[in-house]
């Protein structure tokens, strides 16, 4: 399990995590995304959203649950999914993102407890936001093997190391 922390005191500094993310991810990725109102979920999926070069403007998709941004360079289209207005799983289960997960990059914004069925392997971006400083950070967790980091041998490094931030 890879593990990273970043400080973010500025917006652009969390639209810039996004965009570092997005030059991590490919096809097949989900990325389940927990914080409060105005943490910087959907800040971060724009900056992805520019990573990934996709059509449309990435903003939050609340009251259409989730939107398809189709890549314009050839890779994997976006899929942004906004979980706050669902009942639970079985909502989720009903927008059949399990069709499209394996082509697309998956970002669920509060998507904690809900989204974590749609693949074994996925990045858990947790954004806080001091209340007194206004201070905001991101704890992303890699679960799977794909984020796995092996020190036995040094074989696979940190794969969310080119993110930068420090390991935790």
């Amino acid at each position: 399990m890879s593990v990273r922390r970043f400080v973010l005191p500025e917006v652009d500094d969390t639209r810039a995590l996004g965009t570092a993310l997005g030059g991590v991810l490919r096809a097949g990725d989900l990325v389940v995304l927990t914080g409060g109102l105005g943490a910087g979920k959907t800040t971060l999926t724009q900056g992805l959203g520019e990573a990934l070069g996709v059509r449309g403007a990435v903003t939050s998709p609340t009251f259409v649950i989730a939107r398809v941004h189709p890549s314009t360079v050839g890779g994997p289209a976006l899929v942004h999914v906004d979980a706050y207005r669902l009942g639970g799983a079985l909502e989720l289960d009903d927008l059949d993102l399990d069709a499209s997960v394996e082509e697309s990059v998956t970002v669920v914004e509060w998507g904690h407890g809900l989204a974590e069925g749609l693949a074994d392997d996925r990045l858990e971006v947790v954004l806080d936001v001091d209340p007194e400083t206004e201070r905001r950070t991101a704890t992303v967790t890699g679960v799977g093997g794909r984020w796995a980091v092996d020190t036995s041998d040094g074989a696979a490094p940190d794969p969310l190391a080119p993110l930068g931030g420090e390991p935790c």
